[in-house]
């Protein structure tokens, strides 16, 4: 069997926006720990764009909203002095953006099914458990992918906008792909830094290829818009599984996009232990306004094991998964899952 799955880091424009959001819903969860936020974030050279709804105890003004954004870029790693090494047209610094919001607050109708401890939206969410506990029960591929670019991230390598490709055939590594910013007085030292690492994890019959154009040096939101949610595949399973179709990040807990994403995760280790299965998939529905979920564990073959309907207030789910908290844009920038005590 071959599987691929693609991991990228907070230093992407999509993952910077993602990254972004989850920090400002973390400000508004210090402020009140019932705030109601769905935020959209777009950044384009060092124009960064913030819409949605937020609805807290006391509102943030755009200064504020402005200030948490440059905040999150920097505690990225755009700062001014990353800035100068790279240089002002190949890459952004959080001090030099300019942001434009465009928030209001939640909706009446779509806040009544809230206060009522119900969803507050319609969806769907898929988890995934694979009994490879020295990997946090997350398929290989992934794992792999994921720790690399985390790695080449923290220990700097080169730049900050990472991506990383895995293929493993029938478990073994094959093939590893790498974009990662590198100045072009650096070039063959990093690069080769670069693949010895990743033959140091994958293995040396493993290939590598790092910048398949031969030339990467424009990068983050200069070379290409971020928008947030457009990593779904990189946020949850990689290739291997099949997803919901809601981003999870800026988005508070009472909506489904988070918290059942997470949920469903959590029942798919307790079912794959339960049954003593090597893989188990969890499929969760919901209503907004309603706080019933359906909930369905499949196999690998993808046979249906057990489905039910659960009744359980969204607060209280929340607070079971510790998610009441701000705790997001920790589980943006190290990942959704994998982490978990089981």
């Amino acid at each position: 069997m071959i599987q691929t799955s693609e991991y990228c880091g907070i230093g992407h424009p999509d993952r910077t926006c993602d990254y972004i959001a989850s920090y400002i819903l973390d400000r508004a969860l210090e402020r009140d720990r019932n705030a109601r936020v769905a935020l959209e974030v777009q950044l384009k050279d060092a124009f960064c764009t913030v819409s949605g709804e937020v609805t807290c105890a006391t509102p943030f003004t755009d200064e504020e909203i402005a200030r948490f954004c440059r905040e999150s870029v920097e505690k990225i790693g755009y700062t001014a002095d990353y800035q100068t090494l790279f240089g002002r047209e190949n890459c952004i610094c959080g001090e030099d953006l300019k942001v434009t919001c465009h928030i209001s607050r939640q909706s009446d109708d779509i806040a009544q099914g809230v206060n009522a401890d119900g969803w507050g939206d319609q969806g769907i969410a898929w988890g995934l458990a694979v009994d490879e506990p020295q990997m946090g029960f997350m398929p290989k591929d992934y794992w792999l992918a994921r720790k690399i670019a985390q790695h080449l991230h923290s220990r700097r390598f080169g730049g900050l906008d990472i991506k990383t490709q895995v293929t493993v055939e029938d478990g073994v590594p094959k093939e590893c792909i790498v974009a990662i910013p590198i100045r072009p007085e650096c070039d063959e030292s990093a690069s080769g830094a670069v693949r010895n690492y990743v033959q140091s994890v994958l293995g040396s019959g493993c290939r590598v290829i790092v910048n398949g154009t031969g030339r990467y040096v424009k990068h983050g939101s200069i070379g290409d818009c971020g928008t947030t949610g457009r990593k779904l595949v990189c946020d949850f399973y990689g290739g291997n599984s099949r997803i919901g179709g809601g981003s999870p990040w800026g988005k508070d807990p009472t909506k489904a996009d988070v918290t059942l994403n997470v949920l469903a995760r959590r029942k798919a280790l307790e079912g794959m232990k339960r049954y003593g299965l090597e893989l188990m998939q969890c499929a969760i529905s919901c209503c907004i306004g309603r706080r019933d979920i359906r909930v369905s564990l499949f196999d690998k073959e993808n046979r249906l094991v057990e489905t039910y309907t659960e009744d359980n207030p969204a607060s209280h789910v929340i607070a079971s998964l510790g998610l009441d908290k701000p705790v997001y844009a920790d589980m943006c920038a190290s990942g959704l899952f994998g982490y978990e005590a089981v």
